[in-house]
């Protein structure tokens, strides 16, 4: 089951955290795909030889399998570079093999192989070919690859409009491979991101914040309703104590609870580094003063001490790329009952369908409803 098997050899996979009952793969077809065009299985291999830059390789198949031409992987997500860091190890490869990098670092200069791995959020491709492309030079070779779901017209667009001429391959496996030509004469408008807008006038502490939001983060582009209902019942709360946004996304939560407590001593978590960036960016435009707020990319509560929190704040994602999914809300719900000190809370938001009340019952022992309409409901539950 975790046994991929490339041109360069087989490798053991896993994702991160490695969970025995996860039936998801750490590679999927559009790996396979780019790897064995990489070789020349079906034509004339790629020169390897240069810089070789993977980005958004999901849980580290690319560079791990790339491994002895020594690539860079660029990656938004934390648990993708722990997920690389993990199968480096064990597969026996010098974890010095592999240069990681997130999507807030400088990309390497003179790149000349570029392997893109296209992600769900257009944004996020859009805001990483600008920051890739001043590091291409005309003989750079580009390839993305990405299930036949996830390559669309405007995908293509991109490439073309960023980078430059753009054609696809046929598809295999339901995988498809972009091939991208550089054209130094190209000369893109500047990127859009990070975006920023103002919150309305409705929501108690955030109302009338400034939101930034860089590429690929939930609802970059405007405020969801989820969290809009979140906003309006957030717990009230006054005096010294350490809260934690989980799953911060732009920040505004925990920039709101800030606000309505500046006793209090926050913490913004997200496993994505542009979601970190993000939400320092909200918390530095609308909260004055030195707060001693700490921003972290990290894995749910893992980096937070047992019993340091008073309450955790939390909208979990029910979806890890294309699979829907409920590890990382239960990821979520351990950690924090393992991070709060007795008396603490955890409070969430989520759609009614959803079913956390039963886990968070059958964690915490207790969970009340404060607030719900069609759609979703807020939770709390108490750290006995």
């Amino acid at each position: 089951m975790n046994c991929f098997t490339t041109p360069w050899g087989e490798f053991d996979l896993a994702r991160f955290p490695e969970d025995p009952r996860d039936q998801l793969r750490a590679w999927d077809a559009a790996d396979e795909y780019l790897l064995r065009h990489l070789k020349g299985i079906d034509g004339e291999p790629v020169d390897l030889a240069g810089t070789v830059v993977a980005v958004g390789d999901r849980w580290g198949a690319l560079v791990t399998a790339l491994a002895e031409h020594r690539p860079v992987q660029i990656t938004d997500s934390f648990l993708g570079q722990q997920a690389t860091r993990a199968n480096l190890a064990r597969n026996g490869v010098d974890a010095d093999a592999v240069r990681l990098l997130s999507t807030r670092d400088t990309p390497p200069e003179g790149i000349d192989v570029l392997l893109i791995r296209v992600p769900k959020s257009l944004a996020l491709l859009e805001d990483q070919l600008h920051r890739l492309a001043p590091h291409i030079h005309p003989g750079t070779v580009v390839v993305g690859t990405g299930m036949v779901t996830e390559i669309h017209t405007s995908t293509l667009q991109l490439f073309e409009r960023i980078i430059g001429p753009t054609r696809t391959s046929l598809a295999v496996k339901k995988a498809r491979l972009v091939f991208c030509t550089p054209d130094p004469g190209l000369r893109p408008a500047a990127s859009p991101w990070p975006s920023s807008y103002a919150l309305p006038a409705d929501l108690g502490p955030a109302s009338g914040l400034t939101v930034t939001n860089h590429a690929g983060i939930f609802c970059a582009e405007r405020l969801d309703i989820g969290t809009r209902f979140f906003l309006r019942n957030l717990p009230q709360r006054h005096g010294h104590e350490h809260v934690v946004d989980l799953g911060c996304g732009n920040g505004v939560v925990g920039t709101a609870a800030a606000l309505a407590n500046p006793q209090a001593e926050l913490t913004f978590i997200d496993e994505s580094f542009q979601a970190v960036a993000s939400a320092e960016a909200t918390f530095r435009a609308n909260v004055q003063g030195d707060t001693g707020a700490r921003f972290l990319a990290g894995d749910a509560l893992s980096a937070v001490p047992a019993g340091t929190v008073d309450l955790v704040l939390n909208n979990p994602p029910f979806h890890s790329h294309q699979a829907t999914t409920d590890a990382t809300a239960w990821r979520m719900f351990t950690g924090s009952r393992r991070a709060l000190r007795p008396g603490g809370e955890l409070w969430v938001i989520g759609n009614r369908h959803l079913g956390y009340h039963v886990k968070l019952r059958r964690l915490f022992g207790n969970c009340q409803v404060v607030a719900s309409d069609p759609k979703f409901v807020v939770l709390r539950a108490v750290r006995n």
